[in-house]
Formats: C-alpha cells, sequence, structure tokens
C-alpha cells in the first residue's frame, strides 16, 4: 500500500467515525428515552465485552488457544465476583499471567 493511499484510508476512516458520532448526537431524546432501547444497549455492551474477551483471551490468530491468558481470566472473574476494585483484578490477572510465563506456560 503507498504512502497516498494508507493516508486517504486513515482520513476517511477519521471521517466516518466523525459522521457516526455527530449522528449519535442528533438523534432525538425520545428516540432514547424509551424502555426498548434501553434494553438493547445494554445487552450490546454486555455482548461487545464479551467477544472482545473471548478473542483475546481464547484466539491467536485464526486459532483457539489455552495459555497463561486463560487461568489469568479465571481469575480475574473469580476476584471480580469477589467484588475486588478493579485495579486489583487487574493487577491479580497480570500476575496470574505473567507467574504462568515465567514457568514456561503459554
Amino acid at each position: 500500500m503507498t504512502t497516498a493511499a494508507l493516508w486517504t484510508t486513515v482520513l476517511v476512516a477519521s471521517l466516518a467515525c466523525f459522521a457516526l458520532k455527530l449522528g449519535g448526537h442528533l438523534v432525538p431524546r425520545s428516540w432514547l428515552a424509551s424502555e426498548r432501547v434501553s434494553r438493547v444497549t445494554t445487552l450490546v455492551t454486555v455482548a461487545l465485552l464479551v467477544s472482545l474477551v473471548v478473542v483475546q483471551g481464547f484466539a491467536d490468530g485464526r486459532t483457539l488457544v489455552v495459555d497463561a491468558r486463560v487461568p489469568a481470566l479465571a481469575v480475574a472473574a473469580l476476584a471480580l465476583a469477589l467484588r475486588a476494585p478493579f485495579i486489583l483484578v487487574v493487577v491479580l490477572a497480570a500476575a496470574t499471567a505473567a507467574g504462568l510465563r515465567a514457568l514456561g506456560w503459554g
């Protein structure tokens, strides 16, 4: 890809993101106030977060992997279930992954 094509792509993507954001601000408040929209936006947020965790936690390119990230996710889930502060959840998960990788797993 040439430099011009790359910058063109970046600028078009930036304009598309700006237009999407602007479109969100132009939606009438009455549309956003309905119970149905509230339920859908909550469910979409959860679905996107779960899909991100699954892809980042269990995938390496186009293959499924079980490495140090899986026990780290389990430790993070346990810490969240025990209502630990978020920074502690992150530190525990990172320490778990780092420790397992130091031991040669993953």
